[in-house]
């Protein structure tokens, strides 16, 4: 397995970027995730943060080193993820739960996988053309795609989501694929920070004309400018898809590793005991566990406040 990937995330104008994002991979499989914690919720750092920890322990312990059903693996680990965020806010005695959107993609064997729950989103391109896009959980979204014209006094706002993880009912998640890979095919994960003010027919162009390189910081710079002093945060994790063949491009090739080799960009599994690299079960954190976990995720959100990160 080969791919290119490339990862960072703005602030924009907001007091504090609640956006996470990562990926980690074994010898044949990759994860990628994004994650955009909620404004008008508590801790939004932390819902988005503790959700792509709970996925990426699961991968750790799923992928050995493939995953035996990756649909079924995005739909168990975004809802433990949802679990983790009640857990916390109930151990903490919180008013509000906290809450995040959360996209992710599965690339195992030449396949792709991928599922999402919110308004974070995924663009497939291959070529010049956008080939795959995932439909937000919005009200707006909801009435274009029943086929209903909106009335003058029938606003929807497009932030308004009907399910997102750490609500009070059970999360809806799609899942899609899998798809079949094909040499240069290009993946975006993005915040709403992007698409709320860059069109499709942009993005799609950026990723077809330039190295993933190249686009995805162009892309953050357009919608920082387009979305001006109150632009939300801009969060983008794009993969190209390499053959074995493209050994002189720069990029991740697995083939070398070993069947229990897991690396990962984000931040150290949470487990029973707390400690990096323990596995973890949704229903398997104590109350130290949590708050071991929470100095963690706080300590990651102190080195990454007004950073750019790139892999």
């Amino acid at each position: 397995m080969r791919f290119s990937v490339y990862q960072i995330s703005r602030k924009g104008g907001r007091e504090k970027n609640e956006d996470r994002m990562g990926y980690c991979y074994t010898r044949d499989a990759g994860l990628f995730a994004l994650a955009d914690g909620m404004g008008g919720h508590p801790e939004g750092e932390v819902a988005s943060q503790l959700a792509l920890q709970t996925m990426a322990a699961m991968f750790q312990r799923d992928a050995k080193p493939v995953l035996a059903d990756p649909l079924r693996f995005l739909q168990d680990a975004i809802m433990a993820g949802h679990h983790q965020l009640l857990r916390y806010a109930s151990e903490k005695g919180l008013i509000d739960n906290p809450r995040t959107t959360l996209v992710a993609c599965i690339l195992q064997g030449n396949m792709a996988y991928w599922a999402h729950c919110g308004d974070s989103r995924l663009y497939f391109v291959r070529g010049n053309k956008l080939i795959a896009r995932t439909r937000d959980h919005s009200y707006s979204e909801l009435q274009q795609t029943l086929g209903h014209t909106a009335l003058p006094n029938d606003r929807f706002n497009r932030n308004v989501l009907f399910t997102c993880l750490g609500s009070p009912g059970k999360p809806v998640v799609d899942t899609s694929g899998p798809l079949l890979l094909q040499e240069g095919d290009r993946i975006l994960l993005c915040s709403d920070g992007l698409w709320g003010t860059v069109e499709d027919d942009i993005i799609t162009d950026h990723l077809a004309s330039n190295t993933i390189a190249e686009s995805v910081p162009e892309l953050v710079e357009v919608a920082l400018r387009n979305g001006g002093a109150k632009c939300d945060n801009v969060t983008i994790i794009a993969m190209e898809w390499e053959s074995a063949s493209d050994e002189d491009k720069p990029g991740v090739s697995t083939d070398e590793l070993g069947d229990e080799v897991f690396a990962s960009t984000i931040q150290a599994s949470l487990g029973s005991h707390g400690g990096p690299g323990d596995n973890v079960e949704e229903d398997d954190l104590d109350e130290a566990a949590i708050e071991r976990s929470i100095r963690e995720i706080n300590e990651a959100i102190r080195r990454s406040a007004n950073g750019t990160r790139k892999a």
